[in-house]
């Protein structure tokens, strides 16, 4: 008998289950059988024998086809695909809407765990991953996407989340486990937390009159308060999935909302915080919910404080942070813990102190990073077999991507934790070789590691030579068919390894540094072409006159003046600031005179930086120009172009202080190296703003936006080398007109 002559009945049902479990093989087979899934998928929607409500069989057919799509769901994109085209996702929430009261706790069970386990499946498909790196993109993505942004409609989830109230455990886990694994984008997770019940929709709007109707997203159950409240409920109850299941939807939904990570850690009146009641679990003997509880304090901490990387850590931030650290340093350093638990304990740790440098020294001295480095160097031979990454399993890979990917974020600020890398815990071996591991996470975790070193000199100029770490990443970023995420993380590492004082750069660009960067920079990707652009940038600086021009005869002038028009505010920043690198000579400025349109077009790209929104553009503009102005020959054009002046008098008066310095530079060189360059200057009302900079300097802050709120022409000067170029340029200008008014006397 075929599978499409298959009675559809218990016993047979069963068996079907049992064949495609953990066989993907069988679940490809299965997935070809559209007639036989069809009539599965019916079942699950509409009992065959609805009239005979004294039958189970029905129900028990309902339960084991949900079954079979659940398992169906996991390991199989082409299963996937069949059960998106076949609508299983309409047909769960179909059944879902349709439970009664009267049905069996089981079939309420298997429904919600089968739709729980079919959202986890496309939502992985789509992406991104939620632990590490995904090895491919789904060629299943677009219909996926379609089913998951199906799913996160308001009226959908009038559907299940109703059901974390169900007085049934199992199926208040499935639909918190939902929660958990299927939000994957902000516009997602503002979904979920805007939803409140119908009943409190209802009582919002009753008895209003237009007019007088509040914006229903801002009543506290529409921004979070429901199912903050009802989550966080749910982790009074004595059930060890029901809590993990909770923690790990908090952990997700909380992402990017300081708002609700706020309520989460604020202690409501008599009772505890959602953030005790995860730091207390987190002490629990169950790993699973020891894992839950810490991801779950950290994505609050981390939302709740939005701390810059150099921002201080708060003494009871620091506390919870130890806490979370403890719990998984046992598990990092556990022998009997499992490698998905040690896995998922190292990301955990990656987002507790990423971007945070008060956090990473803090993991530092609290023996995070050694147990980390000893993981590694656990796990990965460095003197490999041939067959060594044949035969390594999967979770061993995505644990040492895991691991590299915590000691690069903790790595990344500090020389002394660098040198504990290199030197104390001798990782740059284990580094090394997973830059040619055959799983993408790996190599991009290794890539970011070396991205680490590389910011440290001292590791520069002697480890990451010396162990040919830095040729290593330049050989795979030279791979023409690699990942194109490995590519980015290894073009920053190129962007570190090019600079003037690398002892590497001179091998680099013999190797074909400077093509292989401009097929980068003619890429459609926007960060490898911003990667490609800031490597230039790094070359250029103190660069020689040769280099200087080999470089931008591999751009291309036309190209460059491109780019200064790109959409892309960044890409316009990297570009001026190229600039600025090139023109750090007199003869280097005779180069861009020449090449780019005579001066005229140069001039008019900064006249048109100088009035951008952008203060990164603006400044690296205002620092070509004041390049430009070192040259006596050039300094003629400056004066006569018709908006350079005015915007250059602009930002003398209302930008930051850092734009303001290359500013009165650049007017300190006009004033002092060209004597006629009185009348344009004046004429501009440079020299009256170089006198209001000097006036009363004491009683305006450096803030730009309090000297604009004082005035743009009474915005007296604060900082000290802006105060002393300003004085001596209306010196020099002072002196002229003086000049100027004695031969006038002379000629009368």
């Amino acid at each position: 008998m075929t599978v499409t002559t298959v009675q559809v009945n218990v016993p047979t049902l069963k068996e079907i289950k049992n064949s495609v479990i953990g066989n993907r093989t069988a679940k490809a087979a299965l997935a070809m059988n559209e007639a036989l899934l069809e009539r599965l998928i019916d079942c699950i929607k509409c009992p065959l024998h609805p009239s005979d409500a004294s039958d189970n069989t029905d129900v028990h057919i309902r339960i084991e086809a949900a079954h079979i799509v659940a398992s169906l769901s996991y390991g199989s994109l082409e299963a996937l695909r069949t059960l998106l085209r076949l609508d299983a996702l309409q047909a769960l929430l179909y059944a879902i809407s349709t439970l009664r009261l009267s049905d069996q706790p089981a079939l309420k069970a298997a429904l919600t765990r089968s739709l729980r386990a079919l959202a986890a499946a496309i939502a992985d498909a789509v992406g991104p991953s939620q632990w590490g790196l995904s090895p491919t993109v789904s060629d299943v993505r677009p219909e996926a996407k379609v089913a998951l942004d199906y799913l996160f409609q308001p009226e959908v989830l009038d559907v299940y989340i109703p059901l974390l109230l169900d007085p049934s455990p199992p199926a208040n886990t499935a639909v918190a486990q939902l929660l958990s694994v299927a939000v994957r984008n902000p516009e997602h997770r503002a979904r979920v937390l805007e939803w409140c019940p119908p009943g409190e929709r209802t009582r919002e709007a009753k008895g209003k009159r237009g007019w007088e109707r509040r914006d229903p997203t801002a009543s506290p159950s529409r921004r979070g308060g429901w199912i903050a409240r009802t989550l966080t409920g749910l982790l009074d109850r004595k059930d060890v999935k029901l809590q993990e299941a909770a923690l790990s939807a908090l952990a997700n939904l909380v992402k990017d909302s300081d708002n609700l990570a706020r309520s989460l850690a604020r202690v409501p009146p008599g009772a505890e915080s959602a953030l005790s009641k995860a730091l207390n679990l987190s002490k629990s003997r169950n790993v699973e919910l020891q894992l839950a509880a810490s991801d779950c304090a950290t994505n609050i901490l981390r939302a709740c404080t939005h701390t810059i990387y150099d921002s201080p850590v708060f003494a009871s931030d620091q506390a919870s942070a130890i806490t979370i650290m403890h719990v998984l340093n046992r598990i990092i350093d556990s022998e009997t813990a499992s490698n998905q638990a040690r896995t998922k304990a190292c990301f955990i740790l990656y987002h507790l102190v990423s971007d945070n440098r008060a956090l990473c020294q803090l993991a530092f001295e609290r023996n995070s990073l050694a147990k980390v480095a000893a993981l590694i160097n656990s796990i990965t031979p460095t003197e490999k077999a041939p067959e060594f990454e044949d035969d390594e399993p999967q979770s061993i890979s995505r644990l040492r991507e895991a691991a590299l990917t915590a000691v690069a974020a903790i790595a990344l600020f500090d020389t002394d934790i660098r040198t504990a890398v290199t030197d104390n815990l001798r990782l740059i071996p284990a580094i090394q070789v997973s830059l040619s591991n055959r799983y993408v996470g790996v190599r991009y975790a290794a890539c970011q590691c070396a991205r680490a070193l590389s910011r440290a000199v001292s590791a520069l100029r002697t480890n990451i030579v010396d162990t040919g770490l830095g040729l290593s990443v330049f050989q795979l970023f030279k791979k023409p068919d690699e990942d194109r995420r490995v590519m980015h993380a290894a073009s920053a590492v190129i962007c570190n390894i090019v600079t003037n004082f690398s002892p590497l750069r001179t091998a680099l660009l013999e190797q074909g540094a400077i093509p292989r960067l401009v097929e980068l920079l003619r890429a459609s990707d926007i960060e490898l072409k911003l990667n490609a652009l800031w490597a230039f940038k790094n070359m250029l600086y103190k660069a020689t006159p040769e280099l200087k021009r080999e470089v931008m005869s591999a751009i291309g002038w036309s190209e460059i003046s491109s780019l200064l028009l790109d959409p892309d505010t960044r890409i316009q920043e990297q570009v001026f600031h190229i600039l600025r690198h090139v023109a750090d000579g007199v003869e280097d400025v005779d180069l861009l005179f020449s090449e780019m349109g005579s001066g005229d077009g140069l001039l008019d790209n900064l006249a048109e930086a100088m009035e951008s929104e952008n203060e990164d553009v603006i400044l690296q503009a205002v620092f070509v120009l004041a390049n430009v102005a070192n040259s006596p020959a050039h300094q003629s054009s400056i004066l006569s172009h018709p908006r350079i002046l005015g915007r250059l008098r602009d930002c003398l008066v209302d930008a930051k202080v850092e734009i303001r310095r290359p500013a009165v530079s650049c007017v300190l060189e006009l004033a002092r190296q060209n004597p006629r360059s009185y009348r344009e200057l004046h004429d501009a009302g440079i020299d009256t703003t170089l006198r209001h900079m000097l006036e009363h300097p004491s009683h305006v802050a450096s803030s730009p936006t309090l000297r604009f709120a004082a005035g743009r022409q009474m915005g007296a000067e604060d900082d000290r080398e802006v105060q002393d170029k300003a004085r001596q340029a209306l010196h020099w200008l002072e002196q002229a007109q003086l000049n100027r008014e004695m031969l006038t006397d002379t000629d009368l």
